[in-house]
C-alpha cells in the first residue's frame, strides 16, 4: 500500500491524540492504595535491637490525572478522584507542594523521635530556633512580603519558638489587623508588616497565608537515621515512633507480628487524623499485615478508626483494626499482646 500525505496526516493526528490522552494534565488528582513497607530499612537506631516481626509504613499513591488515568480511575475500585484545588492550594506549584510534603515528613520524623526517646527514657535535647515558612499562598497578604525559607523568630515583640505560637497569636486577631513579623532571611534580620485577612475558603479563620514548620534542633543518643526517600506527609509519625522505640528497647515490641498503622503524632504523643485511611487499610492488607492502628479521635463517629473498620469489613480482611488516641495506647496494646 502506497503511503500518502493523507496517511501521514492521519498518523500524526493519532500520535497527537495518544500523547494528549497519556500526558496532558487535567485539573484533578487521583488517590489509590500505595504500599506497606517494613520500617527496618527506613529507620535505623545505632546499635538498635532487632525484632521478629515488622512495623510497616503505609502509603497512598497520588498524582495529577491525565485523561487515561482519569478514565481508569472511574472504572477501577479503590481509586478516588479529587479536584486539584482541593489537594493543592491555588497559587502553590507542584514543586512547592512536593517540598511542603517533604518538610512535613521531616517534621513527622522529628516528632516521632522525640516521642519515642522520651518514652524509652533515652538521652534527648531540644533547642528551638523559630519557625520556617514552607510556602506562601498566592493572593494572601504574605505574598511578596515573606518568602519560602524565611525563619520567623517573633511577632509584635513576642518570641516565636513553635508554629503553634504563631497560629495561637494570630487566631486572636481580626481581619484588617496588622502584625509585625521578625524574619531572618539570608542571615539578615528583617521586620515585615503584614495585614491579616480572612481565608476565602475557611469560615471565621484569619491569617497571612503561609504554611509553617517549627525549626527545632533535636539531638539524641544513640543516633537515629531515616531513609524515607521521596515519601512525604506527616501520616507515618505513629509508626516511626513505634519502630524507634522498638529498636531502642530490648523487648521485642512486635511479638512476631506484622504491624501497620497510620496517624500523625505530635510532640506530646497524640495520634492525629490523616487522609486516605481506607486506601491504607487496603495496602496493609495486601502486604499481609495482621494489626492496623488508626486514630480514634476520642471516639468520634467519623473517626479514622471507624472508617478503617468499615473498609476492613468491605474487603473481608482478618487484620485487627485497633483504635488509638496516643502513642501510649499503641505501646500498651503491643506490650499486652501475646506472642504470635
Amino acid at each position: 500500500m502506497k503511503f500518502t500525505k493523507k496517511h501521514l496526516i492521519f498518523l500524526i493526528a493519532i500520535i497527537g491524540i495518544a500523547f494528549f490522552l497519556s500526558a496532558y494534565k487535567l485539573p484533578y488528582y487521583i488517590y489509590k492504595p500505595g504500599g506497606a513497607d517494613a520500617l527496618n530499612p527506613i529507620v535505623e537506631v545505632a546499635d538498635g535491637y532487632e525484632s521478629e516481626g515488622d512495623m510497616h509504613l503505609v502509603t497512598v499513591r497520588g498524582g495529577q490525572a491525565t485523561p487515561v488515568q482519569y478514565l481508569w480511575a472511574t472504572i477501577l475500585p479503590n481509586q478516588e478522584i479529587m479536584p486539584l484545588d482541593k489537594v493543592r492550594p491555588e497559587g502553590v506549584s507542584e514543586d512547592e507542594y512536593f517540598h511542603a510534603q517533604l518538610q512535613m515528613m521531616e517534621s513527622s520524623q522529628e516528632a516521632s523521635t522525640v516521642v519515642a526517646y522520651e518514652a524509652a527514657d533515652k538521652d534527648i535535647t531540644i533547642d528551638y530556633d523559630g519557625v520556617y515558612v514552607v510556602s506562601v499562598i498566592e493572593g494572601m497578604p504574605a505574598e511578596n512580603i515573606l518568602q519560602t525559607g524565611d525563619r520567623i523568630t517573633g511577632i509584635d515583640g513576642n518570641v516565636i519558638e513553635e508554629s503553634n505560637d504563631l497560629i495561637d497569636y494570630v487566631e486572636n486577631k481580626q481581619p484588617g489587623d496588622t502584625i509585625t513579623v521578625d524574619v531572618v532571611r539570608d542571615d539578615e534580620q528583617l521586620d515585615k508588616d503584614v495585614r491579616l485577612e480572612s481565608f476565602p475558603d475557611i469560615e471565621q479563620k484569619v491569617g497571612i497565608g503561609i504554611q509553617l514548620v517549627t525549626d527545632r534542633r533535636v539531638e539524641v543518643n544513640p543516633d537515629v537515621n531515616f531513609s524515607s526517600g521521596s515519601i512525604g506527609g506527616p501520616s507515618a509519625g505513629l509508626m516511626f515512633s513505634l519502630e524507634i522505640y522498638d529498636q531502642l528497647t530490648e523487648a521485642d515490641l512486635t511479638k512476631g507480628y506484622e504491624v501497620a498503622g497510620t496517624g500523625e503524632v505530635d510532640y506530646q504523643g497524640n495520634v492525629l487524623r490523616i487522609g486516605g485511611i481506607d486506601k491504607k487499610v487496603i495496602a496493609a492488607d495486601q502486604e499481609g499485615c495482621q494489626i492496623f492502628f488508626a486514630a480514634n479521635e476520642s471516639g468520634n463517629d467519623d473517626s479514622n478508626y471507624e472508617e478503617a473498620v468499615k473498609t476492613a469489613e468491605e474487603i473481608g480482611t482478618d487484620m485487627e483494626i485497633v483504635p488509638v488516641d496516643t502513642f501510649d495506647d499503641a505501646l500498651q496494646y503491643l506490650t499486652d499482646l501475646n506472642p504470635a
